[in-house]
């Protein structure tokens, strides 16, 4: 575990040419989760799939803090990727709070900023939803687990959703004869009333152009929370997505890909 700024923070790159654009998942996610909507930008832009902390095949750290995630990644791209330049962002759900704090903490590294369905308040009623899947994940014993099927039959009926077993259980790998998880499930249990909050940006703002998206299904995006994200984000625009709930991409990734291309083309 670590809580240097030198954090080891695993990414992809996918294309050859073009703008970048940075890609940061949500609760339980990996970078590789955006792999299709990266092919999709190709090749007009480059994408860096990146694993946040705690996540995918990123550093475990002791602690939740928005702030100290988003200078992790601010490091991880002001030695990469932004070295030569700003970036375009991409954050969905927690990544896009860790997108939103970067944006006001290191607003030389960001060009155009994408939010995908959350806003910068605290979540409240949703992160019961993530309560019972963390819940439901620690009942498995993955020590005698003999297969990825025995970890699926075990979880429907707690998980009823396949859709849903099968996004979380991209964070059971098998290695050296073992599962365990790429998630740190333990932390991000203990650290879920944090997770679902936000935190005092003070008098910052961003001033880049900012594309809010939210699913037209979803309750994350509330009319009430349009004063506080404008007033962090003066250069914000609303697009919700028809047919889409909190996961936005995954439900309509052609036309996210396509508001992705139009936003960031502009």
């Amino acid at each position: 575990m670590s809580t240097s700024t030198d954090l080891s923070l695993h990414t992809t790159l996918i294309g050859e040419g073009g703008p970048v654009v940075v890609f940061l998942h949500g609760l339980f996610g990996q970078g590789k989760n955006f792999t299709q909507i990266a092919k999709g930008l190709t090749p007009e832009h480059r994408s860096l799939l990146l694993d946040l902390p705690n996540h995918g095949r990123s550093e475990w750290t002791e602690r939740i803090d928005y702030a100290e995630m988003a200078d992790h990644v601010a490091a991880k791209l002001s030695s990469g990727v932004a070295a030569e330049g700003p970036v375009h962002l991409v954050g969905h759900s927690m990544g896009g709070k860790v997108a939103m704090v970067l944006a006001l903490r290191h607003p030389e590294l960001i060009d155009r900023l994408v939010v995908v369905d959350i806003s910068p308040v605290s979540s409240g009623g949703p992160m019961g939803q993530f309560e019972h899947l963390l819940d439901s994940l620690a009942t498995l014993d993955v020590t005698r687990l003999s297969s990825r099927r025995e970890a699926e039959e075990q979880l429907q009926e707690p998980i009823p959703e396949a859709m849903t077993r099968g996004f979380l259980l991209q964070s059971l790998v098998r290695e050296g004869g073992a599962f365990r998880w790429l998630s740190n499930l333990e932390l991000l249990r203990s650290e879920l009333d944090v997770i679902g909050g936000f935190p005092d940006a003070g008098d910052a703002q961003f001033t880049g152009p900012v594309l809010w998206v939210a699913g037209a299904d979803s309750d994350y995006i509330d009319e009430e929370h349009r004063p506080v994200m404008r007033e962090l984000f003066p250069q914000v625009q609303l697009l919700r997505i028809k047919d889409a709930g909190h996961w936005v991409h995954a439900a309509q990734p052609e036309v996210f890909t396509s508001v992705l291309r139009q936003f960031l083309g502009s």
